[in-house]
């Protein structure tokens, strides 16, 4: 019993031994250290202790006395606190704090990586099993050159990204906007992914079914096709009557997707991060970001409560604009959920598969529909700040007549007032060939550096506009590829809104090129722009404008007077001051009051220092004891204060915060 007390008191002992250590190192050094650390750095103290103070001892430590011994214990204490402190700043120059993550993120971060690693055994064996292996060997390979030869591995490439999951359906599904990047057999079976995904049985959707609505599917529906009318990446579609008699779709979440699409956004971004840091075109085109965008879009495709609240605002902006033969279905709040989503019956085809129908239609007919969703679309970016960033052929349904429907408002894009302004006055710009309107449009929707050089910016901006907007130019791949090179090579930030137009662009560029081939997007585009230009000048228009504005300046020209008044006043006595505070900023007075911090404490050791080698050096003094002089004894209390203070300033210059 009494051995084992002996044993608890000695843990108890050593314990606040090492945490008294831990604690006055971290003190001392005068930063924020991790835990971990900390006490490493207080066990090395206790365990130097002991050696340190058998070197500091006499060789008869019977000639000493109490005192003497106490304060021999006091230094040997102290230098091996010193010691440690070295140790923590070495480390921080090797390692620092952040470089390595801690036990339970490095748990974590283990679980992850098996995970991860599993995924990409996973698709390896997809790609191999699907004949796509020899593209996985890093060397260029000769492509497919017969039609029959393309269509073959277009249709291997598509069952490998539906075997692949919802990740790689919707990059597929990007993709199969691209005509001109892929050629057409590619385009085509892409196309499939977007409404003949492998089906999900039955008998999990009736669970998901009765899971989210609370109650057996039979009582919330008077009748429900178990075979699906598509199949899409996210989810599946039955045909369903309410009980009340309306036809609705039920769209239905695949079972288990969320660990997946997140393990497989993991890897995305990872390799997009890869080709940022690596390649000049993965800068030029900011691939991480686009890679974020797509995440984020996914993650709110994945809830359908954000589908439902965006088609009510869709339906709501759609219903405020002229009529343009566009339409979105109605949502029933409430019999949907975050994974279910009952939606009003639309009538048409899917627009990828809708080629009889598209035959059908007149040319001028074609030609109008082109032109309708494209103004939609105009509208939705300018007037509503609301739009569809994914209107790849998929998402949109054609009835006989041409009339349209939107699908799948999943994501969208929201752009403020400014920026829809800003947008504006782009097109405008760029139907007038005006290289100053539209560099001032592009520095208004951009992040800018705090020096750019405008007028070669203007330049380089002009002869794009001469080369893409131009007669007989093509606002395809190319124009968007030297648009981002130009904000790249100016240092120019796109923010993620900005972004979102310019997908939806380029995905709507596909779309109304199958609906219309040969389609204008960038002439369309100026007449659209110019006949809102010619509305906004319309007298009603510009009265209401200017009651706005009226409105808005009238506080601000009622108030001027009086200032003026005051300004006056001040300057005929004489009481008229400028002000200007030099450091208002404060991140500029923590980076001014650290860095005076940091001369001081080097000024102060060095001086420590100095005075602690000349009293080391001049003899022992007088005597505080039999076996200590005065000089050694402050000499070394000197040097431990300058050692200290060097210590703080290294380990300040050390860390990466």
């Amino acid at each position: 019993m009494t051995r084992t007390l002996s044993v608890l008191l000695f843990i108890v002992v050593v314990v606040v031994t090492v945490a008294a250590f831990a604690a006055v190192i971290r003190r001392l050094l005068g930063v924020r250290i991790g835990p971990v650390r900390a006490l490493l750095a207080g066990v090395l103290a206790l365990f130097v202790t002991a050696p340190v103070l058998s070197a500091m001892a006499p060789a008869d430590p019977a000639s000493i006395g109490t005192g003497e011994a106490l304060l021999l214990g006091a230094t040997a204490v102290i230098v091996a606190a010193l010691l440690a402190m070295a140790a923590v700043v070495i480390l921080e120059v090797l390692l620092p704090t952040g470089s390595l993550p801690g036990p339970v993120e490095a748990w974590k971060g283990w679980r992850r990586r098996v995970a991860r690693a599993r995924r990409y055994a996973t698709i390896v064996r997809i790609a191999l099993r699907h004949g796509l292996g020899r593209f996985l060997r890093g060397r260029p390979q000769r492509g497919p050159e017969s039609a029959a030869a393309r269509r073959r591995l277009a249709r291997s490439l598509r069952d490998a990204l539906d075997e692949g999951g919802v990740t790689f359906i919707k990059i597929g599904q990007l993709l199969s906007t691209r005509r001109d990047l892929l050629p057409a057999e590619f385009v085509d079976e892409l196309t499939a992914l977007q409404d003949r995904a492998a089906p999900v049985p039955w008998a999990e959707v009736s669970e998901v079914l009765a899971a989210e609505l609370g109650r057996p599917v039979g009582e919330a529906f008077a009748e429900i096709d178990p075979e699906p009318m598509a199949a899409a990446s996210v989810a599946q579609v039955h045909a369903a009557r309410l009980p009340g008699g309306e036809r609705v779709v039920v769209k239905v979440q695949r079972p288990g997707i969320a660990g997946v699409v997140e393990r497989d956004l993991d890897i995305l971004l990872r390799l997009a991060t890869t080709l940022e840091e690596r390649t000049a075109w993965g800068r030029s085109l900011g691939v991480r970001g686009l890679a974020l965008g797509f995440a984020e879009a996914l993650r709110e495709e994945l809830d359908f409560t954000v589908e439902r609240d965006n088609l009510q605002a869709m339906a709501a902006a759609l219903a405020a604009s002229p009529d343009r033969g566009v339409t979105v279905p109605e949502a029933y709040g409430r019999i949907s959920s975050e994974r279910v989503l009952v939606m009003r019956r639309l009538p048409g085809t899917p627009l990828g598969s809708a080629h009889d129908v598209l035959a059908a239609l007149p040319g001028e007919r074609r030609a109008t529909v082109a032109a309708g969703l494209l103004d939609s679309m105009l509208d939705q970016i300018l007037v509503h700040g609301l739009f569809h960033v994914d209107l790849h052929p998929g998402n949109l349904l054609i009835d006989d007549d041409g009339a349209l429907g939107m699908l799948d408002l999943g994501s969208v894009g929201r752009i403020d007032g400014v920026t829809r302004g800003a947008i504006g006055r782009l097109l405008l710009a760029v139907g007038r060939g005006d290289s100053v309107g539209v560099s001032d449009a592009l520095l208004q929707l951009l992040d800018r550096p705090e020096t750019i050089d405008e007028r070669d910016l203007q330049r380089v901006v002009g002869a794009l506009i001469v080369r893409f907007a131009g007669p007989g130019g093509s606002a395809g791949v190319a124009a968007m590829t030297a648009l981002m090179r130009t904000f790249t090579s100016y240092g120019l930030g796109v923010p993620p809104s900005v972004a979102a137009v310019f997908r939806a662009v380029a995905t709507l560029e596909g779309t109304l090129a199958l609906v219309r081939p040969g389609f204008d997007i960038v002439g369309e585009a100026r007449a659209a722009g110019m006949r809102r230009l010619a509305e906004t000048i319309r007298p009603e228009n510009v009265r209401g404008v200017l009651e706005e504005e009226l409105a808005t300046l009238l506080p601000v020209l009622r108030a001027l007077p009086r200032r003026i008044d005051r300004i006056g006043e001040a300057v005929e006595h004489g009481r008229l001051r400028l002000n200007v505070r030099l450091f208002a900023d404060d991140q500029d007075r923590r980076l001014v009051t650290g860095l005076l911090h940091q001369a001081l404490l080097t000024v102060i050791g060095t001086a420590a220092g100095v005075m602690a080698a000349l009293l080391l050096g001049a003899g022992a003094g007088p005597r505080v004891s039999q076996g200590v002089g005065l000089f050694p004894l402050l000499g070394y209390g000197l040097l431990i204060v300058a050692v200290v203070l060097v210590l703080r300033v290294l380990v300040t210059i050390f860390r990466h915060e």
